[in-house]
């Protein structure tokens, strides 16, 4: 992954309690990183704290079912194609919902409000994720729901990466008005969402409803396009002003940790 520094290989302590040649392959599997394209028998073996006869002997073995290629003259051994098609199946069947939703699930653990995980479909959002904190007072947001494209956290962040011709399109209708928070101003909308792209994330008060408080960030696919937004949306009262700052960066952090797994997977969930 960018922008992660190369692992130190040194002498596994694991392997007293892991000796089976399924756990090793594995492990020399994930030994390639960005910084780490092509591995030496001597490296496997120091890794696996094993003889090189040892560790050529496992290569060998993954080479032999394309999980491995050797490289010209024996430098080295680089990832095969049986791994890139592993790779295509995953991609196959993992949606914007399946990765996202882990990461989900240990944010609300840490920050005990719900969050939300949201798309914009031309002039609506909806609600694809939804991951409760176990409070007894629910807030009304269920899968499948079709949210207002000009109020809330979550409709603020996706609507400020919007292509300008679809902004365009979406502000010139008539905005719908739920509270006097609302803005319904095509001309303050647009201040407003250049404020949200300066500062990276959306806090909304009272837009939808009065009594909800809604922060979100961006989720970008392989690309850099903004396809989902993360967001919380509790109830103000439950979210103290000294929480917000910890809270909003805590939003953020989640969403570009689900946009580094999207572009892993380089999965193709439109933008």
């Amino acid at each position: 992954m960018p922008g992660t520094e190369p692992r130190e290989i040194a002498p596994s302590s694991g392997y007293r309690g892991r000796n089976s040649t399924a756990d090793r392959a594995l492990d020399i599997l994930l030994l390639f990183s960005d910084e780490r394209l092509v591995l030496s028998a001597t490296e496997v073996a120091t890794h696996l704290g094993v003889a090189r006869s040892t560790a050529y002997r496992y290569l060998q073995s993954l080479t032999a079912n394309g999980f491995l290629e050797e490289n010209d003259a024996g430098s080295g051994f680089r990832i095969g194609p049986r791994v890139l098609d592993l790779a295509r199946l995953a991609r196959k069947g993992v949606g914007l919902s399946d990765v996202a939703r882990p990461v989900m699930r240990e944010l609300v653990g840490r920050i005990k409000q719900p969050l939300l995980l949201t798309r914009r479909t031309g002039a609506s959002v909806v609600c694809l994720e939804r991951v409760e904190a176990g409070q007894s007072l629910r807030l009304s947001y269920e899968r499948g729901q079709v949210l207002p494209v000009n109020a809330g956290a979550a409709a603020l962040a996706l609507l400020a990466w919007a292509p300008d011709e679809e902004l365009d399109r979406i502000l010139a209708q008539p905005l719908e008005r739920f509270t006097e928070s609302t803005i319904t101003d095509p001309a303050e909308l647009r201040k407003r969402l250049a404020t949200i792209r300066d500062q990276g994330y959306a806090l909304t008060r009272g837009e939808i409803d009065p009594d909800v408080l809604g922060i979100a960030a961006p989720v970008r696919a392989s690309g850099g396009g903004v396809v989902a937004a993360l967001s919380v949306a509790a109830l103000a009262h439950r979210v103290p002003d000294e929480e917000i700052p910890p809270t909003t960066e805590a939003i953020r952090e989640a969403a570009d940790e689900v946009s580094r797994r999207l572009a892993r997977l380089d999965l193709d969930v439109g933008t």
